[in-house]
């Protein structure tokens, strides 16, 4: 489903990413973890594009983009939208915009790129909230929700778009443990339908439970991966026994 080899990665002199390769099948979910500044979410934005990889290449859903430390261009810019209309993401900040409503919120995104919104997609947007269990709340406005309800739209509004794959990044570290819940639920249920999903998460108890590959990353680089069962229990490098000890 999804295929990175050697994403490498700098601001200014600071290298992030030190040559990062992660492949992702099909209905997978895989967590990220890993100590702050270790480069998770610069990846994970790299995957789409909304950070460009110094070099690498990623290649996912049929778009295939190489990147040689030349300057991005026009064609590379395109192939990226191609990429994006079909990879929803969700970050840290919900970002849905305050004036307005849910409902409006999840119907943007189908607004701007097919220039209005038919019944059809109303009725679509609305089933896409019931799902995350906002469907009473979809005339609200963003000011008057929970954090967890933000964080549920904004998963709807993403899931507007009818990606085959979604990013989360740490979408539940601005959340109480037990509104947290609400989020990862959704999450869960997106797993069972087949949702291919990769999740930068600090929720070691959610990464262990839904993931189906933990990836541990440290300075720029995947120390190791693999199921929950076995990374968790018995991880084969140091560094990701250090990192578990203090999270569990």
């Amino acid at each position: 489903m999804l295929d990175a080899q050697d994403i490498h990665k700098s601001f200014g002199d600071g290298a992030i990413l030190g040559g990062v390769s992660l492949q992702v099948r099909k209905g997978e979910l895989v967590s990220i973890i890993g100590p702050s500044g270790c480069g998770k979410s610069t990846f994970l934005r790299c995957l789409n594009f909304l950070e460009i990889p110094d070099r690498g290449i990623i290649n996912a859903l049929g778009v295939t983009i190489a990147r040689d430390g030349g300057p991005w261009r026009r064609a590379d810019e395109q192939m990226a939208h191609r990429l994006r209309t079909h990879v929803g993401m969700v970050f840290q900040s919900f970002n849905l915009f305050p004036h307005l409503n849910v409902l409006d919120n999840v119907l943007l995104a189908p607004r701007i790129v097919k220039g209005g919104t038919s019944p059809s997609e109303r009725d679509e947007a609305m089933v896409l909230l019931e799902k995350v269990g906002l469907g009473r709340v979809a005339q609200r406005y963003p000011v008057s929700l929970s954090g967890g309800q933000q964080q549920r739209a904004a998963i709807a509004r993403a899931l507007a778009m009818r990606p085959e794959i979604m990013l989360y990044d740490e979408p539940t570290s601005a959340l109480d443990p037990i509104v947290a819940e609400e989020v990862l639920g959704v999450m869960r249920t997106l797993d069972d339908e087949g949702m291919t999903q990769i999740v930068v998460t600090h929720d070691m108890r959610f990464a262990q439970v839904a993931s189906d590959t933990i990836v541990y990353m440290d300075g720029g680089h995947i120390i190791e991966s693999g199921p929950p069962e076995t990374l968790c229990v018995n991880p084969a490098d140091d560094r990701t026994r250090r990192f578990l000890r203090t999270v569990l």
